[in-house]
């Protein structure tokens, strides 16, 4: 296990270190592309050979099943953006000279998002969960027009300014446990799960609210949301769908570890109660601007203030079945949202506008991957035979079992007029009237910029016709290890 842990970790530094010292942007994204085939070689199956929680490094590296789970989102969104990357980056011929500093930017990113499910230390996970904003800003910004670079300083101000409420949060919870385990103490997530009952109730639950709001954040979860659709619309596709598809689970999993030490201590009913109210407000900004939206990569971005807010619901709604619906929901959006990115990043090389109202005949224009993505609405939108469905299905049935049964009717409403306004926008990029000026079709040599499509709309049409009874026995396992009852 010491052995895959070196290499999960160890594989992005090859674009780091040897990318950068060559100055070779060949050799640099096929240093990208080996790294994340090899990080998704070990974290695909991490999540099933892992029967309980096990401590790694002398304590301080804690490798779970949940932790697990996120991890191996993190390197299939990693694999399948630096596919598409090849496809992508180079249609710039003036920043050739830049591909090296991208890329080693993006084993970066991904080496930070794989590091933080793996901490054992709540301090440690902040510090990761900062450091992955640090390095995403450079990518947000990369493309350096005056649009991006407002994204960035905007993205940073605000996940900074949130981040620091979970800094106290942190330390607040740590004067708690000091109360019983004494002034200076090493506060895990095991140990904080097990000095929350002995905790002042009042520190536990201001400094669940605090990580909340400040993880909340990162997350995306209205209202601190602000960041994202800038963040997400104005960075390059690959850093879309790594922001979307990996980044956002990386911090709601600190939000699940903290609940589940108000669940062991009995202090629930507030924090879940926040969970899910913040969840349903995300649904409900992200249903209000999908509706009224005007450009494409602004319209994925609310889309993942939507499904941010589905997972808070299905991990708020608790028990076994509101963990599963998560969890597999976690996976879905991970394989949906880079396909949704990568195809409005082909558009937008082909139209040169990231304007709906600017994109029309996409078929004739994309004969092939222009499929793939009207798939892939389909499938974001939660309809069947796709994964989304299933996985949403299953956390609205935890919510009608739940004391918040208005959050799962409140939920079932705005999933239909997201599901309705979403394929709107579709509709009109792919039956609108044509534009007057031409547009050359989708040339020859492409394949960077479908397979990864493809690769990515596959596995969602299997999970949605097909839920692996193997996986219903991790996520129990995982439920057990939250503090769920059977």
């Amino acid at each position: 296990m010491e052995l895959r842990i070196a290499i999960l970790l160890g594989a992005p530094l090859l674009p780091i270190v040897i990318g950068l010292a060559l100055r070779q942007p060949r050799a640099s994204e096929y240093l990208n592309l080996l790294a994340s085939l090899m990080v998704l070689a070990v974290g695909l199956p991490l999540p099933f050979t892992i029967e309980a929680p096990q401590e790694l490094l002398h304590g301080y590296l804690l490798l779970d099943p949940l932790g697990a789970w996120v991890v191996m989102c993190v390197a299939i969104v990693y694999a399948l953006s630096s596919i598409y990357a090849i496809g992508y980056m180079r249609h710039d011929e003036a920043g050739e000279r830049r591909l090296p500093a991208f890329y080693a930017l993006q084993a970066g990113f991904a080496l930070s998002m794989l590091f933080a499910p793996l901490v054992n230390s709540i301090g440690v996970y902040w510090i990761a969960i900062e450091l992955t904003t640090l390095v995403s800003t450079f990518l947000v910004g990369f493309e350096q027009t005056p649009e991006s670079m407002e994204a960035a300083w905007k993205y940073i101000i605000v996940v900074s300014a949130g981040i620091s409420l979970a800094l106290l949060g942190t330390a607040l919870l740590y004067w708690g446990g000091s109360f019983v385990l004494g002034e200076t103490y090493s506060l895990t997530w095991q140990s904080l799960t097990q000095v929350a009952p002995k905790m002042p109730p009042v520190l536990l639950k201001l400094g669940f609210l605090l990580t909340l709001i400040g993880y909340g954040t990162k997350v995306g979860l209205a209202p601190m949301h602000t960041w994202l659709p800038d963040a997400h619309s104005e960075g390059p596709a690959p850093v879309s769908a790594m922001l979307s598809g990996a980044l956002l689970n990386t911090a709601m999993l600190g939000i699940v570890r903290f609940l589940a030490a108000t669940d062991a201590a009995g202090q629930s009913l507030l924090p879940r109660t926040a969970l899910v109210a913040l969840g349903v407000l995300s649904l409900l900004v992200g249903a209000f601007f999908i509706v009224r939206q005007h450009q494409i990569k602004r319209l994925m971005a609310y889309s993942s203030i939507e499904h941010m807010g589905v997972l808070a619901l299905g991990f708020g709604f608790g028990g076994p079945l509101g963990i599963a619906g998560a969890l597999y929901h976690m996976l879905n959006h991970s394989l949906c949202k880079p396909l949704l990115f990568f195809g409005a990043g082909n558009a937008m090389h082909r139209y040169h506008s990231k304007r709906i109202e600017d994109l029309r005949d996409i078929l004739k224009i994309f004969p092939i991957s222009g499929w793939l993505w009207l798939c892939g609405a389909i499938a974001i939108t939660g309809a069947p035979p796709f994964g989304l469905f299933l996985s949403e299905i299953t956390i609205l049935r935890a919510g009608w079992a739940s004391p918040n049964l208005w959050a799962a009717i409140a939920m079932l409403v705005l999933l239909i007029i997201i599901f309705i306004a979403f394929l709107n926008h579709f509709r009109t990029m792919y039956l609108g009237a044509p534009l007057d000026k031409p547009v050359a079709a989708e040339p020859s040599g492409t394949a960077w910029r479908v397979w990864p499509i493809a690769l990515a709309l596959a596995p969602l049409l299997i999970l949605g016709v097909w839920w692996p009874a193997a996986w219903m026995a991790l996520f129990q396992r995982i439920a057990a290890t939250l503090g769920a009852s059977p």
